[in-house]
């Protein structure tokens, strides 16, 4: 599913409308004509693509990130799937208030980046690969890694950020992101680790022992990878599902 591809972000025009357009074959907007809807809809529809195109063509993720609903927001990745970043936290416990950030790892174009604490985790390198992407994209970041990240570092976060998480419970896929990767058969190469076990590691490091650091942020980066095989996934069932028009995209 493209951008261009979708009709909800226009005022008025809700998902029973868009699908309506789609089976009559407007599956994109050079398909759209104003005749196919009524005439304060077929204009608002003509403004939001003339619009929508600049904005598109300008790389302008914000614009769609404001303009979709929440529960179609995953839209966006196809077009700015090439300067996404996947992005995962580790820490010493669930308060950011009382815990520390031990690990940050950013997931994009291909290369993956793991800051450390203590070596080189600090603001500027978070506020720098963070600036540095079109659309962030998180397991339950929104509720967690964003906020954690901002109370420790002192950042406002306000990119475009998919939380999979969500997209994830529109194909009912449930639980942690270990067990949804499992139930759609994304394979990893060593046995998961719960929280706990990279607390665990993190003091194991403290105390010396270098191999626990090595164990804890090769998982922490395997997070982002396997985040990004979790996302084609996901939005490819849901282009397969909601799109009237197939599964062919332009």
């Amino acid at each position: 599913m493209r951008i261009e591809n979708s009709f909800v972000p226009v005022r008025g025009v809700g998902e029973k409308t868009e699908r309506r357009l789609w089976r009559e074959g407007i599956t994109h907007w050079d398909d759209f004509e104003p005749s196919s809807v009524g005439d304060v809809q077929g204009d608002n529809i003509i403004d939001y693509i003339d619009r929508a195109r600049d904005r598109l063509a300008a790389g302008d993720a914000a614009f769609f990130d404001r303009a979709f609903p929440s529960g179609s927001r995953w839209r966006l990745y196809e077009n700015f799937r090439g300067n996404a970043c996947f992005f995962d936290i580790e820490t010493t416990g669930l308060d950011a208030r009382h815990s520390d950030v031990t690990t940050v790892s950013f997931h994009r174009a291909g290369e993956t980046t793991t800051l450390v604490r203590g070596e080189n985790l600090t603001r500027e390198a978070v506020r720098r690969e963070l600036d540095a992407a079109d659309l962030l994209v998180s397991f339950n970041g929104k509720r967690f890694d964003v906020p954690f990240l901002e109370r420790s570092f002192d950042l406002d976060i306000a990119q475009p950020h998919l939380d999979v998480m969500y997209p994830c419970r529109q194909l009912d896929l449930t639980g942690g992101l270990k067990a949804i990767e499992e139930e759609i058969g994304i394979e990893r190469d060593r046995p998961d680790i719960s929280g706990r076990d990279a607390v665990r590691l993190w003091h194991a490091y403290e105390r010396g022992d270098e191999d626990a650091l090595d164990t804890l942020v090769s998982y922490n980066r395997a997070d982002t990878v396997n985040l990004k095989s979790l996302l084609d996934t996901i939005t490819r069932r849901l282009h397969e599902s909601v799109f009237v028009g197939g599964t062919e995209q332009r």
